[in-house]
């Protein structure tokens, strides 16, 4: 009850409204709801202190109407200094009055001090800011609009106020009308026999899971007051659900006025301009108990979700959409759906993944490549750079090229084909669960209103209108040439940063260009050996620095050109930075892992023309073992640290914000003194969910499905990691939901919006990057080139082990060492070899030797592997295309069993409003039969 505007009476509350009416339907309630009492002859002195309270009501009363009046203060006569432990004088005289209050509801934090009306929202506000005016006119409207209000201010400053907000009953049902809001619609019996060969609405929480839940198996139709007597209501304080409650009260609080003038509504636009600093939803009590789940049941459905859902020890189990649904609402639901669906699709993908894993060990011992690498200790490799690289045996790269098998074997080209098929119908079985999930959770039929203007939209156009087609209002207005310039600009900004990242990935191929050489001279022996490899390792791990340091300066950008760009509306403000954010993010993380794939030992020349960068650097060669063993290295490192990185971040960053306001606390109040603070103050000192939503946690999972299907080919591991991480990303972020965030605003969303238009774009590049690592960076077209053509097997039709005899000889050409340039003749001759010094040595590539007629011309060989590199790249592209589409188009979008289902749903609720109203009809014609009143204008 509001505090302020209620008066008690013998037991009997009246609710009084700024206009100074009373209102009688509440008064009414009140006398149904309230026992009887024994009759008594009538006692002057209650009649007395009857009046009184009544005289005190009309003093309060007049005292709001006169802060009404006056602008120039902030209202705080409801205010009541923050005490846990005191109840009100309202509550007091209840139980006076003979109406019993549960005391746990008085203590727990979540109802006003009378202990019946549940708390729905929460502002905050500092008593010192100076937007005492709009706060004014904001809580006389909230008033006005029918809600209940109670002010308490914190027990820790006292600067700050909470403002706790209750809806009453009529306030539920005339906005859940107008929201459309889907409760349990009562189903006929009659019409329920209909109904036996219908598969059950699977409406219900699992009841292993979820013991303390009532199984709800009914339909569900648009909430109206009419038709109340539909709908199924055993309570009325518990018919809409907290959630509910709350969206629904937060619906009106965007709709208020602030300003008397056009368009100053809107909690949000109060939040940021600073009128209040927070507004959320309670939490529904704590997430821990004393008890044990299992023999007290949930002491709420916050600790029954932190036990079910959000502990460690429920990794292995399948989370509680339902509930989940029901208490964060169906957009943070539909994530954890899609999360889940992920994960539980990459169980496939990583079994199939670690079985070319250990298809490539189990052959290891059979590959003939690696073989003859490893016996090759007569053929000396040409030096890797300039001066302080020494020649090599090719037999040193021996541990490379097992390594190197174990991710490029023969089952590699089957597995980037199963992983350009399995994001299909990743992709595809999502549509289908998405649809089902939407039935259950009634979002089939529904459809987001349409949106408030943005202030800042409103702000910069204010001055030109037009009319909405829609609502036929006038509204603000941007001009095409405005606002076509202004996406220009942005798209600048984001070329821009692009370059951004193309000079970070130039200046990375420097420093591998640099310290080739510096750590070919090293003194100790291990580096100076492995010279490549702790090259390739370095350079990683200076990427990923780089990459977080970008990403910070990204956001902000994004923010700026979003901000440039003036969208409209919420939506399209929130589409146009999630596009922007996710284009920095990808190419900021992906194009070093380009480079590596596409790029790396493709452009350097041969010994004795080198193409060098600025004149002066020599590019950096592949290993002689081949380039895949550099591109695993580079998508290893930077996915299990980006990946434990995000981890820590996501649940250290507000473990230790939270830790730091409790330790403050504690040093503010000293540590002896034991504070019990109610709900909302705890809320309140909980970390806000971040400010765009569930942004971050879909970019991190849409740039690791990324990484697990565009360079696949070459990293077959790349799902398991993914799998891992997830299995624990799921309840770290369930975590951090239920404990560490102060409870979101449920949301309603249909899909996981434009984040799925990004997923298939995503699965259609990985096709094409898929074909061009398997035939550019693999050694893959190469082997089959000279198993057919050239091997001993030529002209057979065959292409087994013994096939390959001969091939790394074949691979390599032959140099002279006197026609090294002068700035890249080796220091050492070669003499620790042979002790002669050397006169040739070789390298990776299809030219003629120095003795030819075209010295180091390419052989035939060399356009026999071009030519058929691209032959495989236009077959398995269109191959996998057309798999993809033959996938889409037999894999319906919605079930047959769901179709059918809604259109039973749909037939049946139909026939059970016509029997109701046709038996509402038939009572109302015999009750005017019975009563003798006859209507001679009703159709015969």
């Amino acid at each position: 009850m509001e505090a302020r505007s209620s008066g008690i009476t013998n037991g009997k509350t009246k609710v009084f409204h700024a206009e100074g009416g009373v209102d009688l339907q509440s008064y009414q309630l009140d006398m149904q709801i309230l026992p009887d009492g024994p009759k008594s002859d009538v006692d002057f002195s209650e009649i007395l202190n009857a009046i009184q309270e009544m005289a005190k009501d009309v003093n309060i009363l007049f005292d709001e109407l006169e802060a009404v009046n006056s602008p120039c203060k902030d209202d705080d006569s409801l205010l009541h200094p923050g005490n846990l432990t005191s109840t009100s004088d309202d509550a007091s005289r209840l139980e006076a009055g003979g109406e019993t209050v549960p005391e746990k509801n008085k203590s727990n934090g979540l109802y006003f001090r009378d202990g019946k009306c549940r708390i729905d929202y929460i502002l905050v506000y500092r008593k010192s800011n100076p937007q005492m005016e709009k706060r004014e006119i904001f809580e006389r409207n909230i008033r006005a609009e029918g809600l209940q209000m109670e002010k308490e201010s914190s027990l820790i400053n006292s600067d700050i106020i909470f403002v706790k907000l209750h809806a009453p009953w009529e306030v539920l049902g005339r906005y859940a009308e107008q929201m459309n809001v889907r409760m349990p619609f009562r189903i006929d019996k009659q019409i329920s026999s209909f109904r036996r060969w219908l598969p059950k609405k699977p409406m219900r929480l699992d009841k292993e899971t979820l013991p303390d839940l009532e199984e709800n198996d009914c339909y569900t139709a648009p909430f109206s007051q009419q038709r109340i007597h539909h709908f199924i209501i055993h309570n009325k304080d518990t018919f809409f659900n907290n959630a509910t409650r709350s969206r629904i009260v937060h619906h009106i609080l965007q709709r208020i006025k602030y300003e008397e003038g056009k368009n100053k509504i809107g909690l949000n636009r109060l939040l940021t301009n600073g009128s209040y600093e927070a507004a959320f939803p309670l939490h529904e009590g704590s997430y821990r108990s004393k008890n044990s789940i299992r023999t007290h049941g949930a002491v709420n459905h916050r600790h029954l979700l932190y036990e079910c859902w959000a502990s460690w020890g429920v990794w292995y189990k399948y989370q509680p959409l339902d509930l989940v649904r029901r208490y964060f609402g169906e957009k943070i639901g539909l994530y954890f759906a899609w999360l889940g669906w992920y994960t539980g699709m990459l169980f496939p993908a990583a079994f199939i993944g670690l079985f070319v894993f250990l298809y490539g060990v189990i052959t290891l011992d059979h590959c003939q490549v690696s073989k003859e690498v490893c016996q090759a200790t007569d053929i000396i490799m040409c030096p890797v750079c300039d001066k302080y690289c020494p020649f090599m045996r090719l037999s040193d790269s021996c541990v490379y090229a097992k390594v190197t098998h174990l991710f490029d074997n023969g089952a590699t080209v089957f597995f980037a084909v199963f992983m350009a098929v399995w994001a299909t119908v990743f992709l595809e079985f999502w549509k289908r669960r998405r649809a089902v999930i939407a039935y259950d959770w009634d979002l089939i039929d529904w459809e987001e209103e349409e949106e408030e203007i943005r202030p800042q939209f409103e702000a910069k156009y204010s001055k030109k209108e037009r009319m909405n087609p829609i609502s036929g209002k006038p509204e603000p207005y941007q001009a095409f040439a405005d606002k076509c310039s202004r996406l220009i600009v942005s798209a600048s900004g984001i070329f821009f940063m692009i370059c951004v990242v193309i000079a970070a990935v130039f200046g990375i191929v420097i420093y591998r260009v640099v310290t080739v050489s510096t750590f070919a001279a090293f003194k100790w022996a291990l580096i100076r050996n492995n010279s490549q490899v702790a090259t390739t390792g370095t350079a990683v791990c200076i990427n990923f620095c780089i990459i977080m340091l970008l990403n910070v300066l990204y956001e902000k950008v994004a923010l700026l050109l979003t901000n440039l760009e003036q969208p409209r509306t919420e939506s399209e403000w929130e589409n146009s930075f999630t596009l922007k954010m996710f284009l920095f993010q990808f190419v900021n993380l992906n194009s070093s892992t380009f480079y590596i794939a596409f790029f790396l030992g493709r452009f350097t020349g041969h010994p004795g023309a080198y193409l060098r960068l600025i004149n002066r650097w020599r590019l950096e060669e592949c290993h002689p073992s081949g380039c895949l063993i550099d591109l695993c290295m580079q998508m290893g490192i930077i996915m299990v640290l980006k990946q434990t990185w995000n981890n820590f971040m996501e649940l250290g960053y507000p473990l230790i914000q939270n830790w730091w306001t409790r330790r403050k606390v504690r040093q503010e109040h000293g540590p002896e003194r034991k504070i019990s603070f109610p709900q909302w103050e705890k809320d309140y000192n909980l970390q806000p969910m971040n400010a765009y939503g569930l942004f971050d946690e879909y970019l991190e999972m849409i740039l690791q499905f990324g990484f697990t299907t565009i360079f696949v080919a070459a990293f077959p591991l790349a799902p398991l990691l993914a799998l891992l991480n997830n299995i624990i990303e799921i309840r770290l972020d369930a975590y951090k939901f239920v404990t560490q965030w102060r409870r979101p605003l449920a949301s309603r969303a249909k899909d996981i919006g434009i984040w799925y238009g990004i997923l298939e774009g995503i699965g259609i590049l990985s096709v094409i990057t898929n074909a061009f690592v398997i035939a550019i960076t693999s050694d893959f077209i190469p082997r089959l080139v000279y198993a057919y053509k050239y091997g001993p097997c030529a002209g057979q039709g065959e292409a087994g082990q013994k096939c390959m005899v001969g091939y790394v000889n074949a691979s390599l050409s032959v140099f002279r060492i006197s026609d090294f340039e002068n700035r890249s003749e080796p220091e050492s001759d070669g003499s620790e070899f042979s002790g002669t010094p050397l006169k040739y040595c070789r390298y990776r590539d299809y030219r003629d030797p120095p003795h030819s007629l075209v010295p180091y011309g390419y052989t035939l060989q060399f356009w026999h592997v071009l030519a058929a590199r691209l032959a495989f790249i236009i077959v398995f592209e269109h191959l996998v295309f057309c798999i993809k589409h033959l996938i889409s188009y037999l894999i319906p979008d919605l079930p047959k069993d769901l179709r059918d289902r809604m259109r039973r749903e749909k037939y049946l609720i139909q026939e059970m409003m016509y029997e109701a109203e046709l038996e509402r009809l038939q009572k109302e014609r015999k009750e005017r039969k019975k009563n003798g009143k006859a209507h001679h204008n009703e159709w015969p």
